[in-house]
């Protein structure tokens, strides 16, 4: 062995005995600051914490350079240098100025510094190429620092690096490429141009996230024509619709609320064959953000042009032990931790406040938190929480945030399953690295229909936000194209987004 590696000992030497013929000058201070700076890996945990601090791709980089870092670290100092062991180059090969002192005790096969540098770099690379390829220069310097400064002998470079390497590759599979979200996308349709908001009856709640007697007074002011009923607690929510439809002139519906009103009344727009205009009225205002209704302005402009877009919604059938009852859901709805977490959250925010209340009630649900048994489409099942998407959302993972398509026809469902063993623990483990596409206890799938049925007891069941409680069963289908929306005009998005 000895003397089949003697020839690559010998081109070692001689590449030492060339970079000690380097005169003098500014290049070894900065080798040697840039040896010390990689030195435990500070250097490349310092970018991992700038990249952690931007969202999305930098992000995910970061962390994929950072478990290759790990995995090279462990590979080469737990294995190799103990089967390896080699001395490190002689004091003599190099002028005395620029030798690193102390020197290593440890192997000097392979470089470390060059292993954690090729594993940084790599493992950025597999996520963001371009960010990958920037940083390749720095880790060529940290790799040849260690030859300059008489830490390692070349061959203990090469192999450090391609050990490097070999971990970002690992790490590559771990990083499933995350689908990419589709730009937005609407199917135009004509609706009744309202001038002044004349024939629009606007159903406003005042428990809302918004709600104003002075932004009720600046509706009136930009759509004089508008008629404005408030909900109260005397008078059921079908009763005052009841109401506010009498009058003959009514040509659309419009609402001030929060998802869970918006979704009342858009059953009822449905059932009337109306156009339905949403305001921005509640907290999150998810479903006007997905409509492009984000601007109390947006809404006013389309209302009186008559443009607006076709949305699909999912009917819910409900049973429970009050009875039967059919709802219709514009955003999601779930079983196990978010409802769970709402019920929770609002037992203690009276007192704590929401935000407070929110983190606690979260601590608590992971903690003691049991799986729920259902059948979903008969299959008996085991799970810690379903979530159904009216439409497909983004990104493909477990925090779904945008749906660029309103009319795709389809149900997003996904459910972490509670019958691998430590499910709950491969969940947590499968978020922090990024891997929830292809995690063993998360299944994600779409479909036209979805039915939910007890196992053993009743289950609590959140749509759009409102927690149901006792449902013995949920059948979910979806209705096409079956809700005409005011929106502003396919042309239009652009500005509205950037607005």
């Amino acid at each position: 062995m000895r003397k089949a590696l003697r020839p690559f000992a010998e081109l070692d030497r001689r590449i030492v005995r060339a970079v000690s013929t380097i005169p003098a000058g500014p290049l070894d201070g900065v080798m040697r600051g840039l040896s010390a700076s990689a030195t435990k890996g500070k250097l490349w945990f310092g970018l991992a914490g700038v990249g952690a601090l931007i969202p999305g791709r930098p992000r995910r980089a970061a962390l994929s350079g950072v478990l290759a870092l790990g995995i090279a670290s462990a590979a080469t100092n737990l294995i190799f240098k103990t089967l390896l062991p080699r001395r490190r180059p002689a004091a003599s090969l190099l002028p005395i100025f620029r030798f690193v002192n102390p020197q290593p005790s440890s192997s000097s096969l392979p470089s470390g510094h060059s292993a954690s540098a090729a594993a940084f770099v790599t493992g950025v690379c597999t996520v963001s190429p371009g960010i990958g390829l920037a940083l390749a220069p720095l880790a060529v310097g940290v790799a040849y620092s260690r030859v300059h400064t008489g830490a390692h002998w070349p061959s203990d470079v090469l192999l450090g690096s391609a050990i490097g390497v070999a971990a970002g590759l690992v790490v590559r599979n771990w990083f499933p490429p995350h689908e990419v979200t589709p730009a937005s996308r609407i199917t135009e349709v004509a609706a009744a141009p309202l001038a002044g908001g004349a024939g629009l009856q606007l159903i406003a709640n005042p428990g809302s996230g918004s709600y104003s007697p002075e932004a009720m007074a600046d509706l009136r002011e930009s759509l004089p024509g508008i008629r404005i009923t408030e909900l109260s607690e005397d008078q059921g929510f079908d009763q005052i619709v009841d109401q506010a439809l009498a009058a003959a002139d009514t040509e659309a519906l419009a609402v001030w609320g929060g998802d869970g009103t918006v979704g009342s009344l858009a059953q009822r727009a449905i059932a009337e064959k109306l156009p339905l205009a949403v305001f921005p009225g509640g907290t999150f205002n998810h479903f006007a953000r997905d409509v492009h209704t984000a601007r109390v302005a947006d809404v006013e402009r389309a209302v009186q042009q008559g443009t607006a877009l076709l949305a699909d919604v999912a009917e819910v059938k409900l049973e429970t032990a009050e009875g039967q009852q059919t709802r219709i859901m514009l955003n999601t709805a779930s079983v196990g931790i978010y409802p769970e977490l709402v019920q929770r959250r609002e037992a203690l925010q009276k007192t704590l406040g929401k935000p407070v209340a929110s983190i606690i009630a979260g601590l608590r649900t992971f903690v003691v938190l049991r799986p729920t048994k259902l059948k979903i489409d008969g299959k008996p099942s085991k799970i810690w929480l379903i979530y159904l998407g009216r439409g497909r959302y983004y990104p493909r993972g477990f925090a779904p945030l945008e749906r660029p398509v309103l009319d795709d026809g389809v149900l997003d469902a996904r459910y972490i399953s509670a019958r691998t063993a430590f499910s709950r623990f491969r969940l947590l483990g499968a978020i922090l690295t990024g891997r929830t596409e292809v995690s063993p206890v998360v299944t994600l799938s779409t479909a036209t229909s979805v039915r939910l049925e007890m196992a053993d007891d009743a289950f609590a069941l959140a749509i759009d936000g409102e927690v149901f409680d006792g449902v013995r069963s949920a059948v979910f289908a979806v209705l096409p194209a079956a809700l005409t929306v005011y929106a502003p005009a396919a042309d239009e998005l652009d500005d509205v987004e950037a607005g």
